[in-house]
């Protein structure tokens, strides 16, 4: 004779899961962490410049980058030192030392010249720096057409 209720025999009961799922919130956390180890940099320059805009994305990298700014009046920084563009090639290997896969990244005024934002870039590769990036604003989400006056 059977003992139970027929049709349950083959079946387990399970108990509901009450662990948390923690991975989606700790994928979350990494990303935010790398945007803002990569954007931090970049926010504490000094010198002021009016930066083009661009819809490129942003360069990733392990180690905190020199920036050479040129300002509006044609004036060569490094980070916020005021440096002559002869120096500039021997101060950033002094800064850099025997590191020649060193990012530099190179901010310029919009209202610059070409050529002058080119003799600094010029200064930078020719010291031995082959690392070398243009940085720019990235524009304002602009609206679809036809959604103006919506807010």
């Amino acid at each position: 004779m059977l003992t139970g209720s027929p049709g349950r025999e083959g079946r387990k009961r399970t108990r509901p899961m009450a662990d948390i799922n923690v991975t989606p919130m700790v994928d979350v956390m990494l990303v935010l962490l790398v945007i803002f180890m990569v954007t931090a940099p970049l926010l504490v320059t000094g010198v002021q410049v009016d930066l083009p805009k661009t819809a490129a994305g942003s360069l990733k990298g392990d180690d905190r980058p020199l920036t050479v700014t040129v300002n509006g009046k044609g004036q060569v920084f490094i980070h916020e030192t005021l440096v002559k563009i002869e120096d500039l090639g021997p101060r950033l290997v002094a800064i850099a030392g025997q590191k020649p896969e060193t990012r530099i990244f190179i901010r310029g005024d919009k209202g610059l010249q070409y050529g002058r934002v080119m003799e600094v870039m010029g200064a930078v590769t020719a010291a031995g720096f082959s690392k070398v990036a243009l940085v720019a604003e990235m524009p304002e989400t602009v609206a679809p057409k036809g959604r103006k006056g919506s807010p």
